[in-house]
């Protein structure tokens, strides 16, 4: 039996919960093999829980951008990458690919902290990756920075940055709404080109979502390799976060990851689609 190959670029959270320790267990969830180009490893104090954050060479990227690409991967999604230079990389691997699919999670903070890791990233991946992306992935902050917009506080709001979003280049925009709005249920906005869809499931009175950004966008980029269309990877991939979200558990005082393994093995969240 031959398995479809995913490839993250992306960081290395230490706790596990997030980067590129996110995506490995997702794409595992898919029954993909997975794959990473390490671009940076994020540790965390012990006492503060405050990120500490230490990008790797280039020549170190290169090498394990040039290994992966001789695998030859189906699909291939980046996470943090941090500065112009590792961003241009990531883009340029997908190009040396044969990979049909290129997910862009625009990881800009770690989460709980809301300093942008590299002003001049935001460019970078309007320029360098956005108009080669088949889904890019941004919650509301990411998103407003990537259109150049105010934050976001209202589906039309989703909507003029996705249009935003795609006038730069990507194929399928999903903004993550998540919780944010006060509704029942946690709200992402897609949009393919032609029209605009509320993706909805219920909203879960958690704080252990850590990993969920990650989790969404390589459950994406696994259908996608899986040969779905855009429409059902990006919908099955909210359903899969959803019930990693309602599982989440406590693993300190600081935080509580997602459950990557809940879709499959305690229950599957339904999601409502709406074109708006």
């Amino acid at each position: 039996m031959t398995l479809k190959k995913t490839l993250t670029i992306a960081g290395s959270d230490t706790s596990a919960g997030a980067g590129m320790q996110a995506d490995l267990k997702t794409f595992q969830e898919h029954y993909t093999y997975g794959m990473v180009a390490l671009t940076t490893i994020v540790s965390m104090d012990p006492k503060t829980w405050s990120h500490r954050v230490d990008p790797l060479p280039l020549e170190v990227l290169d090498k394990q951008i040039e290994t992966a690409l001789s695998i030859n991967p189906d699909a291939i999604k980046t996470g943090m990458l941090g500065v112009r230079e590792i961003i241009e990389r990531a883009g340029k691997a997908y190009l040396d690919s044969s990979a049909k699919h290129f997910v862009v999670d625009p990881v800009m903070v770690c989460k709980g902290e809301d300093e942008v890791l590299n002003p001049d990233s935001v460019d970078a991946m309007n320029e360098l990756l956005l108009p080669h992306a088949t889904v890019v992935t941004p919650n509301l902050f990411e998103a407003g920075q990537l259109a150049n917009m105010s934050p976001l506080k209202t589906i039309d709001d989703m909507k003029a940055a996705a249009q935003k979003i795609h006038d730069h280049g990507a194929k399928h925009v999903v903004i993550k709404g998540g919780k944010a709005f006060e509704d029942s249920h946690a709200i992402d906005l897609y949009y393919d080109g032609n029209t605009f869809y509320k993706l909805m499931t219920p909203k879960f009175e958690t704080s252990y979502n850590h990993g969920a950004g990650c989790t969404f966008a390589a459950s994406v980029t696994a259908n996608l390799a899986n040969g779905k269309q855009p429409m059902e990877a990006i919908k099955d991939a909210k359903a899969f976060v959803a019930s990693a979200i309602k599982n989440g558990w406590k693993m300190n005082d600081f935080v509580g990851p997602v459950n990557h393994g809940a879709y499959h093995n305690i229950e599957k969240i339904k999601v409502e689609v709406e074109e708006v």
